[in-house]
């Protein structure tokens, strides 16, 4: 009897073992997807525009149209980020394929150091596949100084191809909306959040 016994706590005991590896794996195999889930979603974003996605590129448009499209400006800040944000030009009108530079001016209003990174996009947000930046600050994590201020250039341009598409080539303005985050977790890199405000301001 004290052997049988003995003998079904050993399997219980193995069984109860293999549960518990079970479960590890699976709550390993859980992070690993959510951790790779933001640079999916990135490249996701960065391929096809969706959510006003815009995209990244190493060079400027050979091509440009007599077509003239206007581009507006929106600059926000998340709560946790002391700082003035805003745009040196309020809106240009530029024709499609021409590359421009716009610059944005940061100033830290605060005693610390704070480090941040604006999150993007364009709206209407099927434009946001053909509107084209080749620098931009947005790329990494901006640091500042206590009461440091920063001319910080975006170079950009609009792709020809969008007066092809059907659900674009009627369009003609955008507007590129910009939120700094505090830098102290993963955020995404596009948002509805600044269309959200435009609309706001326009009723």
């Amino acid at each position: 009897m004290e052997e049988g016994t003995t003998n079904k706590a050993r399997s219980a005991g193995r069984n109860n073992g293999l549960v518990v590896a079970m479960c590890l794996s699976f709550v390993v195999g859980m992070s690993a997807m959510c951790a790779a889930a933001v640079p999916l979603y990135r490249i996701f974003c960065e391929v096809t525009g969706f959510n006003g996605t815009t995209q990244r590129v190493d060079q400027a448009s050979s091509v440009i149209l007599d077509k003239p499209v206007t581009v507006s400006f929106d600059t926000n800040v998340a709560p946790g980020v002391p700082w003035d944000f805003t745009s040196e030009q309020k809106a240009i009108t530029m024709k499609i394929g021409e590359t421009v530079q716009v610059n944005f001016l940061v100033e830290n209003k605060s005693d610390q150091p704070t480090r941040g990174q604006a999150i993007f996009n364009v709206s209407p947000v099927e434009a946001g596949a053909y509107f084209n930046k080749v620098q931009c600050f947005c790329f990494n994590e901006t640091d500042l100084a206590p009461g440091e201020k920063r001319e910080m250039p975006v170079v950009f341009y609009v792709d020809p191809e969008i007066t092809k598409a059907e659900e674009t080539k009627t369009i003609t303005a955008l507007t590129l909306s910009y939120t700094f985050y505090p830098r102290d977790g993963v955020k995404p890199v596009a948002s509805n959040e600044g269309a959200a405000k435009v609309a706001e301001k326009k009723l």
